[in-house]
Protein backbone atom coordinates (compact mmCIF):
# COMPACT_ATOMS: atom_id res chain seq x y z
CA UNK A 1 0.00 0.00 0.00
CA UNK A 2 2.82 2.41 -0.72
CA UNK A 3 1.29 4.42 -3.55
CA UNK A 4 0.36 7.92 -2.37
CA UNK A 5 -3.31 8.52 -1.76
CA UNK A 6 -4.24 4.85 -2.11
CA UNK A 7 -8.00 4.45 -2.03
CA UNK A 8 -9.94 1.30 -1.23
CA UNK A 9 -13.57 0.44 -1.89
CA UNK A 10 -15.95 -0.43 0.93
CA UNK A 11 -15.55 -4.13 0.05
CA UNK A 12 -11.74 -3.90 0.04
CA UNK A 13 -11.80 -1.94 3.32
CA UNK A 14 -13.99 -4.58 4.98
CA UNK A 15 -11.64 -7.34 3.78
CA UNK A 16 -8.61 -5.47 5.14
CA UNK A 17 -10.37 -4.91 8.48
CA UNK A 18 -11.40 -8.56 8.66
CA UNK A 19 -7.73 -9.42 8.11
CA UNK A 20 -6.61 -7.17 10.99
CA UNK A 21 -6.34 -3.65 9.54
CA UNK A 22 -7.06 -0.70 11.79
CA UNK A 23 -9.97 1.62 10.95
CA UNK A 24 -9.42 5.28 11.85
CA UNK A 25 -12.05 8.05 11.70
CA UNK A 26 -10.33 11.44 11.19
CA UNK A 27 -13.46 13.60 11.50
CA UNK A 28 -14.09 16.10 14.31
CA UNK A 29 -15.83 15.24 17.58
CA UNK A 30 -19.40 16.24 16.67
CA UNK A 31 -19.24 14.14 13.48
CA UNK A 32 -17.89 11.12 15.38
CA UNK A 33 -20.57 11.42 18.07
CA UNK A 34 -23.37 11.64 15.48
CA UNK A 35 -22.34 8.36 13.88
CA UNK A 36 -19.29 6.31 12.97
CA UNK A 37 -18.36 2.94 11.50
CA UNK A 38 -18.30 0.12 14.04
CA UNK A 39 -14.84 -0.81 15.23
CA UNK A 40 -13.26 2.51 14.24
CA UNK A 41 -10.89 4.47 16.46
CA UNK A 42 -11.32 8.24 16.56
CA UNK A 43 -8.27 10.41 15.88
CA UNK A 44 -9.29 13.80 14.44
CA UNK A 45 -7.08 14.97 11.57
CA UNK A 46 -5.74 17.93 13.55
CA UNK A 47 -4.54 15.52 16.28
CA UNK A 48 -3.05 12.90 13.95
CA UNK A 49 0.57 14.08 14.18
CA UNK A 50 0.51 14.02 18.00
CA UNK A 51 -1.42 10.74 18.25
CA UNK A 52 0.14 8.70 15.42
CA UNK A 53 1.85 6.57 18.07
CA UNK A 54 -1.58 5.12 18.92
CA UNK A 55 -1.67 3.50 15.49
CA UNK A 56 0.13 0.18 15.13
CA UNK A 57 2.80 0.66 12.46
CA UNK A 58 2.87 -3.13 11.83
CA UNK A 59 -0.78 -3.36 10.72
CA UNK A 60 -2.48 -1.79 7.68
CA UNK A 61 -4.58 1.31 8.34
CA UNK A 62 -7.82 2.35 6.62
CA UNK A 63 -8.77 5.99 7.21
CA UNK A 64 -12.06 7.71 6.56
CA UNK A 65 -13.76 11.06 6.92
CA UNK A 66 -17.07 12.39 5.59
CA UNK A 67 -16.25 12.32 1.88
CA UNK A 68 -12.52 11.95 1.34
CA UNK A 69 -10.61 15.23 1.69
CA UNK A 70 -9.40 14.84 5.27
CA UNK A 71 -8.71 11.12 4.88
CA UNK A 72 -6.63 11.88 1.77
CA UNK A 73 -4.41 14.18 3.85
CA UNK A 74 -4.24 11.67 6.72
CA UNK A 75 -3.37 8.81 4.37
CA UNK A 76 -0.57 10.81 2.73
CA UNK A 77 0.84 11.83 6.13
CA UNK A 78 0.83 8.27 7.48
CA UNK A 79 2.30 6.86 4.28
CA UNK A 80 5.11 9.43 4.52
CA UNK A 81 5.68 8.18 8.07
CA UNK A 82 6.06 4.59 6.92
CA UNK A 83 2.54 3.31 7.62
CA UNK A 84 0.67 0.96 5.28
CA UNK A 85 -2.29 3.35 4.85
CA UNK A 86 -5.28 3.72 2.52
CA UNK A 87 -8.40 5.85 2.53
CA UNK A 88 -11.96 4.57 2.30
CA UNK A 89 -13.48 5.62 -1.03
CA UNK A 90 -16.38 8.07 -0.55
CA UNK A 91 -15.86 8.06 3.24
CA UNK A 92 -18.67 7.43 5.68
CA UNK A 93 -21.11 9.12 3.28
CA UNK A 94 -20.67 6.31 0.74
CA UNK A 95 -20.76 3.76 3.55
CA UNK A 96 -24.14 5.04 4.75
CA UNK A 97 -25.54 5.40 1.23
CA UNK A 98 -24.82 1.71 0.68
CA UNK A 99 -26.88 0.88 3.80
CA UNK A 100 -23.90 -0.31 5.83
CA UNK A 101 -24.16 -0.03 9.63
CA UNK A 102 -23.30 3.07 11.61
CA UNK A 103 -22.98 3.31 15.40
CA UNK A 104 -24.56 4.25 17.72
CA UNK A 105 -28.02 2.95 16.91
CA UNK A 106 -29.81 5.76 15.10
CA UNK A 107 -26.46 7.28 14.13
CA UNK A 108 -26.13 9.40 11.02
CA UNK A 109 -23.53 11.26 8.96
CA UNK A 110 -23.25 14.78 10.37
CA UNK A 111 -22.31 17.82 8.34
CA UNK A 112 -18.72 18.96 8.74
CA UNK A 113 -17.50 22.45 9.61
CA UNK A 114 -17.80 24.89 12.48
CA UNK A 115 -21.38 25.98 11.70
CA UNK A 116 -22.46 22.35 11.69
CA UNK A 117 -20.79 21.82 15.08
CA UNK A 118 -22.79 24.71 16.55
CA UNK A 119 -26.05 23.31 15.14
CA UNK A 120 -25.24 19.82 16.47
CA UNK A 121 -24.54 21.26 19.93
CA UNK A 122 -27.87 23.12 19.87
CA UNK A 123 -29.73 19.94 18.86
CA UNK A 124 -28.06 18.02 21.67
CA UNK A 125 -28.90 20.74 24.22
CA UNK A 126 -32.53 20.83 23.08
CA UNK A 127 -32.85 17.07 23.64
CA UNK A 128 -31.59 17.26 27.24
Amino acid sequence: MSDAGREVSREQAQKLIDEGAQLIDVRVDHEWEAGHIAGAAHIPLDELAQRAGEIDRDRPVVLYCRGGNRSTMATAALQAGGYDAAKLSEGITGWEEEGLPIEPEGGYVAESGEAAAVLEARKKAAKS
